[in-house]
């Protein structure tokens, strides 16, 4: 997946559990996949308003009550569906899960096959301020998804960043 997308993608919290929900094949009505998803109204109506700024979703033409519309995947959401579903099926555990729907990890953890250092994900991820690439490398190493190792071949010692255990296999399904 694309990396611009997936960070659009993952600055709603419940995006990608919409997305996995919707892959499952819960039906593409509001209650349901509220219910599914556990999420508040509030930041439920956001994600979906946002899948479907993206282009992941669609009003479903002549389905639902005009106050409550059905909605469907368009041929770009069923490709992210599916990986979003990989993704959802790796984290069964609700801390996980809680650290998964932050915006940054899913982006981080894609960038991170290799060992990669501070400014290159920075530059990679351009809109991603100081501290909060700071902030989510830090809760990825505190969750063992990414492992901080100081290289000490250059003149000055740095750290670099690569992703391990869960984080590894969420690499894997968005790479």
């Amino acid at each position: 997946m694309d990396i611009k997308l997936l960070v659009k993608l993952t600055s709603r919290a419940w995006s990608l559990n919409i997305l996995a929900q919707l892959h499952s094949g819960v039906p593409g009505r509001q209650a349901p996949l509220l219910a599914a998803t556990g999420a508040s109204r509030t930041a439920f109506a956001a994600s979906l308003e946002h899948l479907v700024s993206l282009g992941l979703l669609e009003r479903n033409p002549g389905h639902g009550h005009p106050l409550r519309p059905e909605f469907r995947l368009t041929k770009a959401g069923v490709q992210a569906a599916a990986v979003a579903a990989e993704i959802m099926a790796l984290v069964p555990d609700d801390t996980e899960l809680t650290l998964l729907r932050r915006s940054w990890t899913v982006p981080i953890l894609a960038l991170t096959r290799q060992p990669r250092r501070f400014s290159g994900l920075r530059s990679d991820l351009q809109v991603i301020t100081d501290r909060a690439l700071s902030s989510s490398l830090k809760q990825l190493e505190a969750q063992d998804w990414v492992r901080r190792d100081i290289e000490t071949s250059a003149r000055l010692p740095f750290p670099t960043y690569q992703a391990v255990n869960l984080g590894c296999e969420i690499n894997r399904v968005v790479g």
